[in-house]
């Protein structure tokens, strides 16, 4: 082997170790590329705490919503692959966004490292508690008879709410009209005003409201009840094909150096692993995650390779 090589060789194996204790030197950055109330915002906040604890430097959390996440997360796919700025989201604007938008402003297959799994969570339809339908059948029926009246919230176009109402629509052979909003709270809150009808949204968004008398749960989207809901049945049992969940996680720019990528996931594991933190997100329906970005990674492949030809059977589209 040449010298130069060898020197360079020994060059990086020494800068590795000396790399991982020298990050962070000054504040991280943590995007979530929707408003604050929803899941990935608690989600991110959550472990921005924890990870301010222990890395010694703030992590910041910074909400930049718009376009299914696709804001945001342009915003951290053109950050400099430092560690000094992360991404928290669902999986649609790094593995689902790519099928539904017509054009996409960075290259999902490139432009960001996975760190972890932050969680995966169910999904459960409500509707207003003052609107008439107490089971899912009922829903169904209502919007057979009255074709593309029936209105249904998500967080907003490309989004995971949107994605579970277009399969459900497709799997009942109904038309209801989507309606988007900039996150899953604006949606929640129009849900109990009765300005929407439905929403089929991630159990620790609107779990409070369920519990709460706000909001009536009709069918999780689940093989099992859920033990948080242990009288609300499962889609299958009211005689609806159709299971639906959603993942989060945290990458970051393509090129982030890898002892930083190996950190943050061991961090970020414990995080979950607290009973102050994760225990208090299992309790609101999250499965918690955790492990390395070599898992994350496949779950992303996995997650792509599953939804693209749903997506493009189903003609779901956004601008």
């Amino acid at each position: 082997m040449p010298i130069s090589r060898r020197l360079l060789l020994a060059t990086a194996t020494l800068a590795t170790p000396a790399l991982a204790q020298a990050w962070p030197s000054r504040p991280v950055r943590l995007i979530v590329p929707f408003p604050p109330g929803g899941l990935v915002d608690v989600l991110a906040r959550s472990i921005s705490q924890r990870l301010t604890e222990r890395l010694g430097q703030p992590v910041v959390v910074e909400n930049r919503a718009g376009a299914g996440g696709n804001i945001g997360a342009d915003a951290a796919a053109k950050s400099a692959p430092d560690g000094y700025t992360l991404l928290a989201s669902s999986l649609g604007p790094v593995a689902v966004n790519q099928f539904i938008y017509r054009s996409m402003p960075f290259d999902t297959q490139t432009a960001f490292a996975p760190i972890v799994l932050l969680a995966s969570t169910p999904k459960v339809l409500c509707v207003g508690a003052t609107k008439p339908w107490q089971t899912v059948q009922q829903v169904v029926e209502a919007a057979k008879a009255r074709p593309g009246v029936l209105t249904g919230g998500s967080a907003g176009p490309g989004t995971s709410l949107h994605l579970a109402l277009e399969l459900f629509k497709r799997t009942t052979g109904t038309e209801i009209q989507h309606v988007p909003y900039r996150g899953a709270s604006m949606a929640i809150t129009d849900l109990i005003a009765g300005q929407i009808d439905l929403v089929i949204d991630n159990l620790p968004n609107i779990l409070g409201q369920i519990t709460g008398g706000q909001v009536r749960a009709l069918a999780a989207a689940t093989p099992q009840r859920l033990p948080q809901l242990p009288d609300v049945p499962t889609m299958g049992e009211a005689g609806i094909d159709f299971v639906f969940g959603t993942a989060f996680g945290m990458v970051a720019p393509a090129g982030t150096p890898d002892p930083i990528i190996q950190r943050l996931a061991e961090e970020i594991t414990l995080a979950l692993r607290d009973p102050a933190i994760g225990g208090r997100l299992a309790q609101q329906g999250a499965v918690l995650g955790g492990g390395s970005p070599e898992e994350f990674s496949r779950l992303i492949a996995r997650e792509k390779a599953v939804l693209e030809p749903v997506i493009r059977a189903a003609g779901i589209t956004a601008q």
